[in-house]
């Protein structure tokens, strides 16, 4: 079974994120099969999010997320108040008790839909991140025509969230406009939860490389920095990503405007949102066992 996968940065230091291809690829045709992955074990422990990350969405997450503006000193995913921030396992995916596996898609391949309104800048920015995935990686989002599973791009206004991994049928990945939308990493963010991937933070190791000031964090929410069990992580032998889509900014939940986290090393900013590192392109090809180099 492939364990909880989190991304994580091929070096300490000296990386920055991914030079971000612009153009979308348009077209996407039925060979994908053949693009270079060798499908494995497509299991995703999820274990480590507990019974609290299934649930519903919340209309609390959108009104924090619409006091939000890109002067904010978060994430706008970290304003959620679902697990995490952002993630939310939907009640149906737990049928008769608490699940703790998801899987991977099927060979990389990613049917997805838009629904609801984005403007055209909006719509454009999901598009680019979409092609970053299809530049950097071997995984594809493909326009859904009869798929039985596939995620669907929406902006309803209870904040930035998605599940993790392939949960089975119509899987809602929220992107609330505009603030869901406003850079391209937090989309990359939120679609990497739903390729299968946790927080960087949470490793098990997190402490050997930022320092959580607890006593920063906003009543609450401290559960959100708690740590995964290590015999639930596979680093894939490549260790602790600074630089990552998927890590938690400096203020992340913070009470009062200072450092819920602080990194160990100088000279490195937590939570960029520009694109993905790296280290987030090393894991994800990994994951997915790509050939593609």
């Amino acid at each position: 079974m492939t364990k909880i996968v989190f991304i994580l940065f091929f070096v300490i230091t000296g990386y920055n994120a991914v030079p971000l291809i612009e153009n979308y690829i348009d077209e996407i045709s039925d060979n994908l099969i053949g693009n270079g992955i060798d499908d494995g074990d497509n299991s995703i422990d999820i274990s480590h999010l507990g019974p609290e990350a299934f649930g519903s969405p919340k209309n609390e997450s959108g009104e924090a997320l619409s006091q939000w503006s890109e002067s904010s000193l978060m994430n706008p995913e970290e304003t959620g108040e679902y697990v995490e921030g952002d993630i939310l396992m939907p009640r149906p995916f737990m049928r008769n008790g608490i699940r703790t596996e998801s899987s991977r898609w099927t060979n990389g391949i990613i049917p997805y839909v838009i629904e609801g309104y984005y403007s055209k800048d909006q719509r454009d920015m999901i598009m680019k991140a979409i092609a970053d995935y299809h530049r950097l990686t071997c995984l594809r989002f493909v326009p859904r025509s009869s798929q039985e599973d596939y995620i669907v791009i929406q902006s309803k206004s209870t904040g930035c969230w998605s599940s993790v991994g392939r949960i089975g049928g119509r899987q809602e990945v929220n992107l609330q406009a505009p603030g869901c939308v406003s850079k391209k990493g937090t989309v990359l963010h939120e679609l990497l939860h739903a390729v299968g991937f946790m927080h960087e933070q949470s490793r098990p190791e997190r402490d050997d490389f930022v320092t959580i000031r607890y006593n920063n964090i906003r009543s609450g929410t401290e559960n959100n920095f708690k740590k995964a069990d290590k015999k639930n992580v596979d680093d894939f032998g490549v260790t602790y990503d600074y630089n990552s889509v998927m890590h938690y900014s400096e203020y992340a939940f913070s009470k009062n405007n200072k450092k819920t986290i602080e990194p160990k090393v100088s000279g490195v900013t937590l939570g960029q949102r520009e694109g993905l590192s790296r280290g987030d392109v090393k894991k994800v090809n990994k994951m997915y066992n790509c050939k593609k180099e």
